[in-house]
């Protein structure tokens, strides 16, 4: 199934591709009357691939599993970054496998969002996207960064989970006395665990350890 809903023509091109009726309607109802875009929907990802060399689109929207191809949306996303490397491609999927999402962003998606989130995380992803920023559902970003330390050849290796929370914390420009009251910890306890990160990662100060964070840190909801 594909489908075409006509816009103005200043509005981005997005491709729609999910085998869930429900789920391609809803995303393109939000966009639409959003005033958004022009929608393209494709409901297998072979239509998909189609659509997209027919029509180009500014922004794809793709989930990760199709009832015909577990997990058919990561190799969707490095065929099409063989083709593309420009086009911004959001990933809407349930899966929270930290893993599975680190990997089709290493495959080349800029931003990845739950499908279970509220429409306006959903709408902050379009527009982050849109962009060509990353963006990541803060409910599996701490997760995903943490799984991206414990690997060998990253920086972040020695850090601890609760230290990388805080980091990413850091990189949405929250204070202390915020990251401790979502946290439920101490100022103090936030202060020092700072300090132990800016040792892990040779920072010399607070404004280089944010630097670090904004520049390697995948960024949620409420920032930007």
């Amino acid at each position: 199934m594909t489908t075409f809903n006509a816009k103005p023509q200043g509005s981005p091109l997005v491709l729609i591709i999910d085998d869930h009726p429900f789920v391609l309607q809803g995303c393109a109802r939000i966009l639409e009357d959003a005033a958004l875009a022009r929608v393209i929907q494709a409901s297998t990802l072979t239509d998909g691939f189609r659509q997209y060399r027919a029509h180009h689109p500014d922004i794809v929207i793709v989930d990760l599993s199709f009832r015909s191809v577990m997990l058919g949306g990561v190799s969707f996303v490095r065929r099409l970054r063989l083709h593309d490397r420009a086009t911004p491609i959001l990933v809407l999927s349930m899966h929270r496998d930290p893993m599975i999402i680190r990997r089709v962003l290493d495959l080349g998606a800029t931003g990845y969002v739950l499908k279970d989130a509220p429409s306006e995380e959903f709408l902050a992803a379009f527009h982050r996207v849109r962009q060509g920023r990353s963006y990541l559902s803060h409910e599996v970003a701490s997760e995903v960064v943490f799984s991206e330390a414990k690997s060998s050849s990253s920086p972040y290796k020695s850090l601890t989970l609760r230290e990388v929370q805080v980091l990413q914390m850091l990189s949405e420009g929250k204070p202390y006395s915020q990251i401790a009251q979502e946290l439920n910890l101490s100022y103090k306890t936030v202060a020092n665990t700072c300090s132990l990160i800016k040792g892990k990662l040779g920072a010399r100060s607070l404004p280089e350890l944010m630097r670090i964070a904004l520049k390697h840190i995948p960024q949620s909801p409420g920032h930007g």
